[in-house]
């Protein structure tokens, strides 16, 4: 599709969902569309631009496993090490055989703090436990510890953010740094992400996006009082489009992993269903036994994220949005448009 179609079209859909985010996406080495709609900040009417920061809730889990990988080709962790043998907190019903490699997988079967079959509304989880209160990984550590298994180790996938929370306590305990500098020094740094962080809700840096959330009365709130203070290896950092376009160029020039760690990686290693699977922190689509595409994700209230990355046809797609919904609708048609249009 030529480029001035390609943009009319992603202006139409916009205008049918409103969507308040960024677009960014390039085929090969070409730019196809750089755009920018909504408010960074509704109040004081300052609009999102390609260099504003996002959050991208479980979309950053792709950071947490490049970590761990990282410590893996370093020799210091093993994707067998087991769990028990890594950390010192107590986890008195946890079962004794998970490993790093079922941490990440999703396999685990460990209690999720956020339980989607217990509660569907994110903010249930700070009635006991204030968000104000959370800003290290081990502030998680009570809204899970405690609780019962769901499954035996390696039983099935079923995916969870507690696992991730205790990879990111992993990598603080191999590598002696917080989680967060871990990341922003070994990952951020070296794939030039200089605009992205994990930056706290009340000391948000110049250029960060509001999170919103809409009534269907025409209402809105911000998330403020919606996500822990500060994110974790689950979830909560801050990105521009740009700096997630540069982490994937950086993952598959095997900047950050040497050739083999990162076809580990992306190599599918459990199954949600059927042409969907999971590698370490990414999502895999299979397509007649190949591989389609990879997927970030990541949803909070006023946070919605999508990336696409499409290998055979050389296609990346990110749509960064500060709202609950819309990165999906716009990401499908792009993807849709740049795959199947002619025109």
């Amino acid at each position: 599709m030529r480029k001035e179609n390609l943009l009319k079209k992603i202006e139409s859909v916009q205008k049918e969902t409103q969507f308040s985010g960024t677009i960014f996406t390039k085929q090969g080495t070409d730019l196809r569309a750089s755009m920018s709609y909504g408010y960074a900040n509704r109040s004081e009417k300052i609009e999102n631009e390609v260099d504003t920061k996002y959050g991208i809730a479980s979309g950053c889990k792709v950071f947490t496993a490049i970590a761990i990988c990282q410590l893996i080709e370093k020799g210091e962790l093993s994707f067998e090490s087991k769990l028990q043998d890594c950390l010192k907190f107590e986890f008195p019903h946890f079962d004794e055989n998970i490993t790093v490699h079922h941490l990440l997988t999703h396999t685990s079967g460990v209690p999720d703090y956020f339980d989607e079959e217990v509660m569907n509304d994110f903010e249930e989880l700070w009635i006991k436990t204030p968000m104000y209160h959370i800003r290290k990984l081990q502030d998680f550590l009570p809204l899970f510890q405690n609780e019962e298994m769901k499954y035996p180790a390696g039983a099935k996938f079923q995916y969870n953010n507690s696992g991730y929370i205790l990879l990111g306590l992993i990598i603080e305990h191999v590598s002696g740094l917080s989680f967060s500098d871990y990341v922003e020094t070994n990952i951020f740094q070296r794939a030039g992400m200089l605009d992205s962080g994990y930056f706290e809700m009340d000391a948000l840096p110049a250029k960060t996006a509001i999170g919103y959330i809409d009534f269907s009365d025409g209402t809105w709130k911000t998330n403020i009082y919606s996500l822990p203070v500060k994110g974790g290896a689950d979830g909560g950092a801050y990105v521009t489009a740009t700096d997630m376009m540069k982490l994937w160029e950086s993952l598959t020039n095997y900047d950050l992993l040497n050739e083999h760690m990162t076809m580990l990686m992306l190599t599918p290693h459990a199954n949600e269903e059927e042409g969907l699977s999971y590698g370490y922190g990414i999502w895999i689509e299979i397509n007649d036994g190949d591989i389609y595409k990879y997927l970030l994700m990541g949803y909070d209230p006023g946070v919605n994220f999508h990336a696409v990355f499409n290998p055979k046809q050389d296609l990346k797609i990110v749509v960064c949005a500060n709202t609950s919904v819309g990165a999906y609708k716009m990401i499908s048609r792009i993807e849709e448009l740049l795959l199947f249009s002619k025109s």
